[in-house]
């Protein structure tokens, strides 16, 4: 709302000035050049008076400012804890590229086939080792090898397995935990 003595701007056109009076929609102002206009109150906008302005820049508290910068801001993303003595999982992928130099002639039952026997040779020698934990990387495609891990992994008893880590693997590894008596 603009009101008598209000300094303001024309929208559309390069003129300034002062209200001089206000009947409903319309304004009278006194340009910067003395010259009496008349505007809609749509057309016209209000300007701050640059003493005001230099009272809010004076009112900023520059060392509070200062301080926020130079404290460091916690990082976005959550880092998992490890102990220091504990070792990363044994971590076996089972793409048929890692596990044949050369994939030309297997039909899509042979690459599963192998790549199941991998994946059980693994578990076995786990199971036989005392391995705590491994990470099969199985990748996402259409979800068969996954499917197929999952069901062999089920046959086993003192194994349990969830998806690994999503920010390490992605939807396309499994991670597998081995209950062994002491």
């Amino acid at each position: 709302m603009l009101s008598k003595g209000d300094k303001v701007s024309v929208l559309d056109e390069a003129i300034n000035g002062t209200v001089v009076s206000v009947k409903n929609n319309e304004v009278m102002i006194e340009s910067e050049e003395g010259f009496m206009m008349t505007f809609f109150v749509n057309e016209l906008v209000k300007v701050q008076d640059s003493n005001n302005l230099m009272n809010s820049i004076k009112r900023i508290d520059l060392d509070f400012i200062t301080k926020q910068k130079e404290e460091p801001k916690p990082r976005s993303f959550v880092k998992e804890k490890r102990d220091k003595r504990e070792t990363a999982p044994p971590e076996f992928d089972l793409h048929i590229e890692k596990l044949v130099p050369n994939k030309r002639g297997m039909s899509n039952y042979d690459i599963l086939t192998l790549q199941t026997e991998t994946a059980k040779r693994h578990i076995e020698f786990a199971i036989k080792n005392r391995i705590p934990k491994i990470v099969f990387i199985h990748g996402v495609g259409e979800g068969i090898l996954k499917a197929e891990l999952d069901f062999l992994l089920g046959r086993y008893d003192g194994v349990d397995f969830q998806d690994a880590n999503y920010q390490k693997y992605g939807l396309g590894a499994t991670e597998v935990y081995f209950r062994q008596n002491k």
